[in-house]
């Protein structure tokens, strides 16, 4: 018995490390020295940008790519419901911690769109992605359009926004109806001097609509946004804020020939619906505007049986 009792707190202690160890993502080294996918591997892994950034990555499953782009100050774990949905059903699920997010490189600089693109071109590049899906959630969405309309189209096949920040969120005299400045300066200042309480705050309440009568808070839902938030870097987030309001999309937007799927909550209190979505559809060439009545900015989360399946009906469309 004495003996079993040693194993278990070894098992428990010190000998854990081993398989968690095993079980955890590849380092950036171990990366550049692994063999080629195999047609469903299920993997996770780090690419090497052109500045030295390592943007951790999950590749699961084969058949048609579904690339995902996350919001902010989240990580591709903010995905799982729509890729354990869309491997279940043949596809091959991609998403990255976005440079600073996440488990990838917690560097001080390049938090701004064209690095945030640049850095999505480097996954679909070094997994040689052709005919994919690109999905963008929020600041995700910004993303997606400016990695389209800067690194070309003729890796993609289609396009989803979701509650995303293009046109431009904050108001300018020819954004009459975008949020004050002063908005954005407010959750920088939040970030800088105590983001452990804002990261509690902000799903507690708008961002998923649990401050609204009748919607009852989920504290796991809650928790794990509060993860996510606090493995990235404080510095990443403070200069996304800026990456995501005050960037201007219109002339990107334009750019897109693909067919592109617009999804947005009438009653979105992070990203307004009609300084958002509704605009956004109306600059894109094959843009198609999805509105969700009562759905909140965190729509893929809190509805993800309905996104996913509207989703898949574009795909399949």
């Amino acid at each position: 018995m004495n003996d079993m009792n040693a194993k278990r707190r070894s098992m428990l202690g010190g000998g854990a490390a081993l398989p968690l160890a095993v079980m955890a993502a590849a380092s950036p080294a171990q990366a550049a020295a692994e063999p080629k996918h195999g047609a469903a591997r299920m993997t996770s892994s780090y690419v090497r940008t052109k500045d030295g950034v390592d943007i951790f990555y999950k590749d699961w499953g084969s058949g048609t790519p579904i690339v995902f782009s996350h919001g902010w100050p989240l990580s591709s774990d903010d995905w799982d419901s729509q890729m354990m949905y869309f491997v279940q059903r043949g596809f091959r699920v991609i998403a990255h911690d976005r440079r600073g997010h996440g488990r990838s490189t917690q560097v001080g600089s390049g938090h701004d769109m064209d690095h945030y693109a640049d850095d999505l071109a480097a996954v679909v590049q070094h997994l040689d992605l052709k005919g994919a899906i690109h999905v963008g959630h929020s600041t995700g969405g910004g993303e997606v359009v400016r990695y389209l309309a800067r690194h070309g189209q003729s890796r993609a096949a289609k396009a989803v926004l979701i509650a995303a920040v293009p046109p431009i969120m904050v108001k300018t005299a020819t954004n009459p109806g975008g949020l004050p400045k002063d908005v954005f300066d407010g959750i920088q200042q939040q970030v800088a001097t105590n983001r452990a309480q804002f990261y509690r705050d902000l799903p507690s309440g708008p961002f998923y609509g649990f401050n609204r009568p009748g919607v009852k808070a989920q504290e796991g839902i809650i928790q794990n946004w509060w993860r996510q938030g606090m493995m990235g870097g404080a510095k990443a987030h403070y200069d996304g804020v800026v990456a995501f309001s005050q960037t201007d999309f219109t002339a990107d937007l334009k750019k897109i020939t693909l067919p592109v799927l617009v999804q947005h909550g009438d009653d979105d209190q992070i990203v307004p619906y009609a300084d958002s979505g509704v605009l956004s559809a109306k600059l894109l060439q094959k843009g198609t505007l999805k509105t969700y009545k009562g759905f909140p900015h965190g729509m893929p989360t809190t509805h993800a049986d309905v996104i996913n399946a509207d989703i898949l009906a574009f795909i399949k469309g």
